[in-house]
């Protein structure tokens, strides 16, 4: 067997443009999401979640994740986006930064797509709780568009659901 190069090889070497960073997109309520994929530490089906007496709406409850506490959020009523029952294709988004972890309840997580750094602005008109998450709006595609959560505000709500009393 001879070590020879594919005819197609040739010796110049092609950089790809860097069109951005790579988003997790999931459905919500219809709609796509983005997540910052360097800030998503694993995707897993919905586990089995512990309701917590007097929790908001968006707060499922909490979770065992490799053997941590974890708060489950579903931001759809943050969204202002129906929150039906979740389907079978439901999924587990666990974000984590700087040991700083929370999941988000997604529908369905649909793959990878590229986002422009920076994102482009999210559109003026958003209501209070969808403009305190949404950072911006990307069209990466022929699937359409996909509304950028940032992992900033999505933490902040774990972070507010371990400290409620």
């Amino acid at each position: 067997m001879t070590d020879t190069l594919p005819t197609w090889f040739d010796d110049d070497v092609v950089e790809l443009e860097d069109t951005g960073v790579d988003h997790v997109v999931v459905r919500l309520g219809g709609g796509r999401y983005g997540l910052a994929a360097r800030d998503v530490a694993e995707v897993v089906p919905v586990p089995r979640v512990t309701r917590l007496p007097g929790a908001p709406d968006w707060l499922r409850g909490l979770a065992n994740w490799r053997g941590h506490v974890l708060p489950v959020i579903d931001v759809r009523p943050l969204l202002e986006l129906p929150a039906s029952p979740l389907p079978s294709s439901a999924r587990l988004v666990v974000v984590s930064v700087d040991d700083v972890e929370v999941g988000v309840v997604a529908e369905q997580v649909s793959g990878l797509v590229p986002v422009p750094d920076p994102c482009p602005s999210a559109p003026a008109g958003l209501s209070g709780g969808q403009s305190d998450l949404v950072r911006g709006l990307a069209d990466p595609g022929p699937a359409g568009p996909v509304a950028v959560l940032g992992t900033p505000e999505l933490l902040a709500l774990g972070a507010r659901a371990g400290t409620r009393r």
